[in-house]
């Protein structure tokens, strides 16, 4: 039995990391400022460090410079990406896959990342993106009445299209619309549900007796799309390979699925698993659309973004400006540092910024200009190229099609 297929047959595998870290698809958080250990979590998880030898031959083999997510080990930790490089390599076919949990009509900067990244990859792979929006999950988990969990998958789904996809070579999908209408999804969920048992699952997802069997049932939902026949007006019989990327703590649902996946005849799904984008009080947990003052929303205006950032941030810097001057700040736990990582491009000014700020030079006043200057940035541009998302484009996305690549495999 492989480490990883021995996670599978245990109990409680993904949560805590030595009483300290609890990581699972519903909870993250830390007794530590500086936020979650990854290198414990790789231990724990069984995955692969992202590391110097990897992003080489991702520049060599793409002819790209890694994406500054990967250069900075935001994008931290892997599960056969050099499987995925081969095929590149080789000239043969894979496919891109993530989602989103619609919960709330706003997504977030941490809800960004993923999206960020991933159109990153769909251009510079050239490779279809299927994203699953869990209306679904939501509606068990956070008890929200099926007509409104569709209806906020279509306002994310505004947000995701947003990000500038392809939509010649973009799929996105509602599970509570979407698997009534096509049999083979479903087809391949009850193939999944067939291969784990009560006891894996309540081993890999820590679920409980007194839980839903709504809950019990979901996973294989969300592993389903990463087996290509699930998709036959894309893939038609082809057994395709997939890349993930979504956030460590989704990596439980995929654990499972790569267990399955040879089962059922078809490749395991290769993952790039993120770091959590921490929250405006720190990194002991990840932002959370349920909380407004974590968060800085895609809908919010510059002037929230100023005040939301000023007010909430968590400095790094000292109680005074002479201790500052003389002490600096610490990089590692200021959030506006942290924010800065995700999304200022430019390494050379990250690293003045961080010499600076850790020398005194600079104040946190000074660190969280910086900042707001680039989200409102951000924001604003988001803002704008959703203002030209119609429902019409949203339907060009959501309409199961041929993206092309069958075509292209020929």
């Amino acid at each position: 039995m492989t480490a990883e297929n021995a996670q599978i047959q245990g109990h409680a595998v993904n949560g805590v990391t030595e009483d300290e870290d609890v990581v699972t698809p519903w909870i993250v958080t830390s007794n530590n400022d500086s936020g979650i250990d990854y290198d414990k979590l790789i231990r724990k998880f069984g995955s692969s460090k992202i590391d110097d030898e990897l992003l080489a031959r991702f520049e060599k083999i793409t002819g790209k410079k890694p994406h500054h997510f990967l250069r900075r080990g935001i994008f931290f930790s892997h599960r056969d990406m050099h499987t995925i490089l081969n095929l590149y390599e080789q000239g043969k076919p894979f496919y891109l896959y993530t989602g989103r949990g619609p919960s709330t009509h706003a997504m977030h900067l941490g809800h960004l990342i993923p999206f960020m990244f991933c159109k990153w990859l769909q251009d510079v792979f050239n490779v279809p993106l299927v994203v699953q929006l869990t209306d679904d999950e939501k509606a068990i988990w956070k008890n929200i009445k099926i007509e409104d969990a569709i209806t906020l998958a279509y306002a994310n789904a505004r947000d995701i299209i947003a990000c500038g996809f392809n939509p010649e070579k973009t799929f996105i999908f509602s599970n509570l619309e979407h698997i009534g209408n096509n049999p083979t999804f479903y087809q391949n969920m009850i193939r999944i549900q067939r291969c784990v048992t009560f006891n894996q699952v309540k081993g890999i997802f820590g679920f409980g007796d007194s839980d839903p069997i709504a809950k019990i049932s979901f996973p294989p939902t969300q592993a389903a799309p990463a087996i290509s026949s699930s998709f036959p007006f894309i893939f038609k019989d082809a057994k395709v390979h997939c890349l993930i990327p979504c956030a460590i703590d989704q990596d439980p649902y995929f654990r499972m699925t790569r267990d399955v996946a040879p089962k059922l005849g078809f490749p395991k799904p290769a993952l790039l698993h993120s770091s959590f984008f921490p929250a405006l009080q720190g990194s002991k947990t990840k932002m959370s659309a349920s909380d407004n003052n974590t968060a800085i929303f895609l809908t919010d205006t510059a002037k929230q973004i100023k005040n939301k950032v000023n007010k909430h941030a968590f400095s790094g810097g000292q109680a005074t400006i002479e201790e500052h001057r003389q002490l600096g700040g610490n990089c590692e736990v200021d959030t506006s540092y942290q924010w800065l990582r995700f999304f200022l491009e430019d390494d050379e000014r990250l690293e003045q910024i961080r010499k600076d700020y850790t020398s005194g030079e600079i104040l946190t006043g000074e660190l969280k200009k910086e900042l707001i200057d680039i989200l409102q940035r951000l924001v604003a541009a988001h803002q704008e190229a959703k203002s030209k998302i119609t429902d019409d484009v949203i339907k060009q996305f959501m309409v199961p099609r041929d993206l092309g690549f069958v075509s292209k495999m020929k």
